[in-house]
């Protein structure tokens, strides 16, 4: 019989859970929602949360409750070929083409793009996103206790001053978020509207995507502690997760909160690295910024060498007859480094799409492994729910496209005929009904395989 956790147990693995989520980026997304929400900004929140907080949660949860040791095998529950897909979408996803470059970009637009003049904006970008990615290169080559010192003082550091920064906001608010009408992707919009508006942008974070890349981690942890039946550790999983995502979830309500306030003297920045910026000199002056901007740099610095590491790691191991570690590791930087030099605004839009038709794939496949054990895990359950998922959320990613895209695609009539016949996808929630249907006919299938008493 597995033994029960102590409290201090619970508050390493909760720590351990809040440091594998919780990076630079997840930053900027609450606070320029909230700068968009305006009036709406409770039910953005909720919808945020539910897919920034609550999925991580419940895929790391997932992974337990299967016994799964890691993405690639909760995949290969809907088959192997499948797999291999899902896993190198979602690596390449939290690596090289969004997650990594992003790591950069969010430095440069906190860190340095205020202080320069905007013609210089190209060129200093292309510097420092070279330098950030050569320092990321040399220390995912040479492993060194440099992940251990940033994680054990310069995140404490980060959490220091962003709670300095989110308690003067609070003391001195800049307006009243419920004088502001919504802007942007929320205007117009019903509160039902903004919760799922909400929802979709907790997508942005990239942290169930994440969950299922490195959840093993957490697994392994509570293993160590001596736990080892999948409800223990499920069990277990959970309940330290409520600590770490509790805070997470305050932390997302604050800055959305913050960054409302803000438009009240700022209007509508760029991005939410711009608006983190403005908000840390509206208090603390340039100096207030300068220092935001070094923690910044430095928890992306930390995030982009460890998302190297394990990207390069999964791929030697998924092809071990390819390229070698090191070799993964100077082609993902110098992919990386192209890519952020399209800029944090143009990174985010083009990981839209991708992220609209791997997220619900991410999502049936968390609550499958979830619930397995009450259809026994059958792939005929697996293979319904994510084959009619797949076409959805297909759907979902054209109609992220740019018009011209969409345009030479020929993609309009497709588009037009799923807006009419398929309920929720106007709000980009169109793979629900096909999953349940999936669902349905999996479990029928599953029923009718079973061998009379």
């Amino acid at each position: 019989m597995d033994r029960k956790l102590t409290a201090k147990e619970y508050i390493v693995l909760a720590s351990m859970l809040f440091g594998l989520f919780f990076g630079a980026g997840n930053l900027i997304f609450p606070v320029y929602m909230g700068q968009q929400a305006g009036a709406n900004l409770w039910p953005a929140i909720v919808g945020l949360c539910l897919t920034g907080v609550g999925l991580p949660l419940l895929g790391v949860a997932a992974m337990g409750m299967s016994q799964s040791e890691g993405c690639f095998d909760m995949g290969c529950r809907v088959g192997r070929g499948y797999s291999y897909f899902f896993t190198c979408a979602l690596y390449l996803s939290i690596g090289p083409l969004f997650a990594i470059p992003r790591t950069a970009t969010v430095s440069f637009s906190v860190g340095i793009l205020p202080l320069l003049p905007s013609e210089y904006e190209t060129p200093a970008l292309c510097i420092f996103s070279a330098l950030f990615f050569l320092v990321v290169l040399y220390f995912s080559l040479r492993p060194s206790g440099i992940l251990t010192w940033v994680g054990k003082v310069l995140n404490p550091l980060f959490l220091l001053f962003l709670s300095i920064l989110l308690a003067a906001a609070l003391l001195h608010p800049m307006g009243d978020p419920a004088a502001l009408e919504p802007i942007g992707a929320y205007e117009g919009q019903s509160a039902a509207q903004s919760f799922f508006q909400g929802f979709l942008e907790g997508y942005n974070t990239l942290d169930a995507l994440a969950a299922l890349a490195f959840g093993i981690v957490l697994i392994n942890a509570i293993r160590g502690l001596g736990l080892q039946s999948p409800q223990a550790i499920s069990g277990s999983t959970v309940k330290a997760g409520c600590l770490s995502t509790a805070l997470m979830a305050v932390i997302y309500c604050l800055l959305t909160v913050v960054g409302a306030q803000s438009r009240a003297v700022y209007g509508l920045s760029t991005d939410g690295g711009e608006a983190l910026y403005q908000i840390g000199t509206h208090y603390f002056g340039t100096l207030g910024g300068v220092l935001l901007g070094i923690t910044v740099t430095f928890a992306c610095l930390k995030t982009a060498i460890g998302l190297i590491t394990s990207c390069a790691t999964t791929f030697t191991e998924l092809f071990p007859r390819s390229l070698s570690y090191r070799a993964y590791t100077v082609v993902f930087c110098l992919f990386s480094f192209g890519v952020a030099n399209f800029g944090l605004s143009r990174i985010i839009s083009l990981s839209t799409p991708v992220l609209m038709f791997l997220y619900p794939l991410t999502i049936t496949l968390v609550l499958l492994c979830l619930t397995g054990r009450w259809f026994q895990y059958d792939r005929r359950v697996f293979l319904p729910v994510t084959a009619l998922t797949a076409v959805a959320a297909f759907l979902d990613f054209l109609k992220a496209l740019p018009a011209g895209v969409q345009s030479l695609l020929h993609a309009e009539v497709l588009l037009d005929a799923a807006d009419a016949y398929l309920p929720f996808f106007s709000i980009g929630m169109g793979w629900v009904l096909p999953a349940c249907i999936g669902l349905v006919i999996g479990l029928l299938l599953h029923m009718g395989s079973r061998k009379p008493a």
